[in-house]
């Protein structure tokens, strides 16, 4: 197989071949649509962990996951939740794209999984064990299990991909810088296919108690379900959530060869820098509409072509307010024409996982013509945006869509996908 600088080719176009999802809804992207469908909350009181004393009870867990139906015992024992996460994902997405790695394919297949938290369970439970049992009970595969890359490694090893094989990290934005660069790398003939999507586990002790007590967090702790309130009045913060989803990334002419049914194309990305504040988003939105701008750009298209928007929506009072601003300045009246969903008001804030699982739901979204709600969105900071309040909507004609995803940090990516 050439590249496409071999070939002289500028560009090459970039198919989704399949996908795969471990998210608080269900442990399959069948599962996870068919719950946003129904307007299903996944978030509730936490139970995997002791929250004495937290101000924050809630959160959006993976419940009822059970390693052993992806993985042999001695991955699962050395892998943290979010690569055990991230592999079952993979599997599923490789699975749903008939994706067989020979030894022909296998250097041309690439791994990018991006988490903005990384395998923090497994790094605090090693800073407890060499605090209460000494540095001879700390297990020598720690320097693995512990790394931001062990989620891309754990897949890498278990599928046969032998290209490139890395982490990205860009908090909140993390998802969907790591299937940008991953559609970068396909484009430009780095890679033929690329297993690309994020992953988090970070519903824990400390990242409640330090989101808690940053302020970013809902404390609406005696209704859990209805803690995530994207776009409304009376929002009150995000809730902390994991999961994973992987996309089977692959170039146009690949996936033809193979006989893959391309389900929908990556048409363009866009990142930026806030350059502002680590928490706070820029007060004008400038980092996060020169990410939407660069990513409409990158598709060839202009705001009034965009048919439906995953919108970052997390519940926070900036980011919702500068969110919506940033749409109206860079759709212009488009954006009072076409639905406009959170899907985070059901799944939660997944973080690092959170773009590529809102990307797969885009997907679904340009091949059903069906829009997930936005729930506990009753009163609407902007009523003249279509927000798709409570109940999932029937659209005719939906063709391009744009996923974003905004971080702490002042990360911020996006991405347009167009129907096949």
């Amino acid at each position: 197989m050439t590249d496409a600088r071999e070939r002289g080719d500028a560009r090459r176009r970039v198919m989704v071949t399949g996908y795969g999802a471990v998210t608080p809804l269900g442990h399959s992207v069948d599962e996870t649509w068919t719950a946003m469908l129904a307007g299903r909350s996944g978030i509730d009181t936490v139970n995997a962990i002791d929250v004495t004393g937290l101000g924050v009870l809630i959160g959006g867990q993976v419940r009822g996951f059970t390693p052993s139906r992806y993985m042999p015992p001695t991955v699962s024992r050395r892998a943290d939740p979010y690569a055990q996460y991230a592999l079952a994902a993979a599997l599923e997405a490789s699975e749903h794209a008939g994706l067989v790695i020979d030894d022909r394919l296998a250097p041309r297949v690439a791994v990018i999984i991006g988490s903005g938290y990384g395998p923090v369970g497994s790094i605090y439970r090693a800073a407890n064990t060499l605090r209460d049992k000494g540095p001879r009970a700390i297990s020598p595969f720690t320097q693995v299990t512990t790394a931001m890359d062990s989620a891309a490694g754990e897949i890498s090893m278990r599928l046969g991909a032998q290209g490139p094989s890395r982490a990205q990290s860009t908090a909140c934005a993390s998802g969907a810088d790591a299937v940008g660069a991953g559609m970068r790398m396909i484009s430009h003939g780095e890679a033929d296919i690329v297993l690309a999507g994020g992953a988090d586990a970070c519903v824990t002790t400390v990242d409640l108690a330090g989101s808690g007590n940053a302020r970013a967090l809902s404390r609406r702790n005696d209704d859990p379900t209805a803690a995530c309130r994207p776009f409304d009045v009376h929002r009150d913060g995000f809730v902390m959530s994991e999961g994973a989803a992987v996309l089977v990334l692959e170039a146009a002419e690949v996936a033809d060869r193979r006989g893959a049914t391309a389900l929908a194309e990556l048409t363009g990305y866009g990142a930026s820098s806030d350059a502002h504040h680590w928490t706070a988003p820029h007060p004008e939105g400038r980092g996060a509409c020169l990410a939407v701008e660069a990513a409409l750009r990158d598709a060839g298209i202009t705001g009034p072509d965009v048919d439906y928007i995953n919108a970052h929506g997390t519940g926070t009072l900036l980011n919702d307010a500068i969110e919506t601003a940033v749409l109206h300045k860079v759709l212009g009246d488009r954006v009072t024409r076409i639905p406009v969903s959170s899907t985070k008001s059901m799944t939660g804030h997944m973080i690092g996982a959170a773009g590529a699982v809102e990307l797969v739901a885009s997907i679904q979204v340009l091949r059903t013509g069906d829009v997930p709600p936005t729930i506990n969105c009753d009163e609407p900071i902007d009523p003249d945006i279509n927000f798709v309040p409570h109940q999932t909507q029937h659209h005719k004609q939906i063709r391009t869509a744009l996923s974003n995803s905004f971080g702490f940090g002042g990360h911020n990516a996006a991405l347009v996908v167009r129907a096949v």
